[in-house]
């Protein structure tokens, strides 16, 4: 398979701590991949060097062939790269179709008028699972309705790439049913790739056709999620066994 996004021996340091070192592997288009690790393997600020948030000190980031690391988030983002966050973070005083339509207008591709942006509105409410809360603010939706309006802004831009980072995170095991779901259903749908962070290994199980492992900042094992859960680094590094 092509691949869409290239990440190439990245590395990034912070004082005397390598956060992470000299990672490669890449994404394909269409394709679901897992980040894998401890909590402090570096997974998120991979995403962050990824999206633009952090400039790597070595190595490259490739979106279609062309280099893309170092440049400013906004514009990696209208290269059709979105991003969730761990902590989100909507703005709370705006409805939830307002959240949705900054996405939508500031994304990779801007609507071409009113009808559009409310066509559009309506699409990303639908999938998301958010129509029936589209007029309430955001500051009022409970921990889930806010992952979800977290996903829709990042669908709003209009991403080839969407990189998931921890969306299942704090919810109940029902709601992380209804997620999954939701995630297979969006992929069907729009085709795009997907990157994601998640410690719910059952989802990625589920949902990845292959996962990158990370521990203190390196990668340490790549394969189908069958051949992860046997690795015995991977064993050792995430599950704390040997």
């Amino acid at each position: 398979m092509t691949a869409l996004l290239e990440v190439q021996h990245i590395s990034k340091r912070f004082g005397g701590v390598a956060a992470v070192h000299d990672v490669s592997f890449s994404v394909a288009a269409g394709e679901i991949v897992g980040l894998m690790g401890a909590n402090g393997a570096g997974k998120t600020t991979l995403f962050n060097l990824i999206s633009g948030a952090f400039r790597p000190d070595s190595g490259s980031v490739l979106l279609d062939g062309r280099e893309i690391q170092g440049q400013p988030p906004h514009r990696i983002c209208r290269q059709g790269i979105g991003r969730t966050y761990q902590i989100v973070k909507p703005f709370p005083n705006l409805s939830v179709r307002e959240n949705v339509a900054v996405g939508l207008i500031f994304g990779a591709g801007r609507p071409r008028g009113g009808a559009d942006l409310r066509q559009r509105e309506e699409e990303i409410l639908e999938e998301t699972g958010l129509r029936v809360l589209a007029h309430q603010r955001a500051a009022a939706l409970t921990l889930g309705g806010r992952k979800r309006l977290e996903l829709a802004r990042a669908l709003a831009t209009s991403p080839r790439l969407l990189m998931l980072d921890e969306v299942m995170a704090g919810l109940t095991p029902a709601e992380s049913g209804r997620a999954l779901e939701m995630l297979q259903s969006i992929h069907a749908r729009r085709g795009l790739a997907i990157l994601v962070v998640e410690h719910n290994l059952r989802a990625m199980m589920q949902l990845c056709s292959r996962v990158v492992v990370l521990h203190h900042g390196e990668k340490i094992a790549e394969g189908t999620p069958e051949t992860i859960t046997r690795d015995p680094r991977v064993i050792s590094a995430y599950l704390g066994a040997a």
